[in-house]
């Protein structure tokens, strides 16, 4: 990873709950000096209040990036503290789900670059998946920069262009909920077959950890890996009588659930 620019001019990180406290870990493990970052939270963790970095000691001049990582919903009060930055050599990073670069350059300003990313809640355990897209001010040494920042937590995937990003959220950064809730699911049906709660629990949760491993692990595809299970006339093909019909199971109920989902998230976007 080279961000040596980060270390050099700076880092202005603008909140840092969940997803800014996976990255900021990720950074000052990659050898981002903590000296070279300045954080503006207002709840601040005791973690972070020890971790070295500038807390809520105003921004330097010209950093090299800063990263926005508030809610959607506090960011038209929280970004005005960023505002002198923009039109300027400092790369603008947004992981906020649903706010628009044209959002972001009312506010800094046209000429301002400004890499709009989804990362998704995997990043706390360095396994998740960001996907950025760049507005026309993003040279690709900055957007290299931007990439090295996300991969910090996990892979990322470039868009070529800002459309698709209610569709990343649909997927990957709404998909771990969807995983979630198969873990609840699988285990209720378990418990149902007469299994103890907190057995069926178990058996759920490390089911679908050890097939997510798997699939990441193995070059063989999903299709091929779910193929691998199934035995002719079996159990498992059983089941799969049930998840793959064609009407009522998991093929059209993920369609209309991952379109919701984008549907919602180009609402946020108007």
């Amino acid at each position: 990873m080279t961000l040596e620019r980060v270390a050099q001019d700076g880092l202005v990180l603008l909140g840092c709950g969940k997803m800014g406290t996976a990255l900021l870990t990720g950074w000052l493990a990659a050898g981002v000096p903590a000296a070279s970052v300045w954080v503006i939270e207002p709840n601040p963790t005791d973690w972070l209040k020890g971790s070295g970095v500038h807390l809520n000691q105003g921004v330097p001049p010209a950093p090299a990036v800063a990263l926005l990582a508030v809610k959607p919903q506090m960011m038209g009060a929280a970004l005005p503290a960023l505002q002198a930055l923009g039109n300027g050599q400092t790369l603008f990073v947004s992981i906020a789900a649903g706010t628009k670069i044209s959002t972001f350059e009312e506010v800094l300003g046209a000429q301002t670059p400004i890499v709009r990313t989804m990362p998704n809640t995997p990043a706390m355990v360095d396994r998740g998946i960001t996907a950025i897209c760049r507005n026309a001010h993003v040279s690709d040494a900055d957007f290299a920069l931007a990439r090295d920042l996300m991969a910090a937590v996990g892979q990322v995937v470039e868009l070529t262009g800002e459309a698709q990003i209610d569709a990343v959220t649909a997927v990957s950064g709404s998909g771990p909920a969807y995983v979630f809730h198969l873990i609840e699911t699988m285990a209720a049906a378990g418990e149902a077959e007469g299994l103890p709660a907190d057995v069926a629990m178990k058996l759920a949760r490390a089911t679908v950890c050890g097939a997510g491993e798997l699939a990441f692990q193995s070059p063989e595809s999903a299709a091929q890996l779910r193929i691998n299970v199934t035995s002719p006339g079996g159990t498992t093909a059983a089941a799969l009588g049930v998840l793959m019909d064609p009407e009522v199971g998991f093929p059209p109920l993920l369609r209309r659930a991952v379109k919701a989902a984008a549907d919602r998230g180009r609402e946020l976007g108007k």
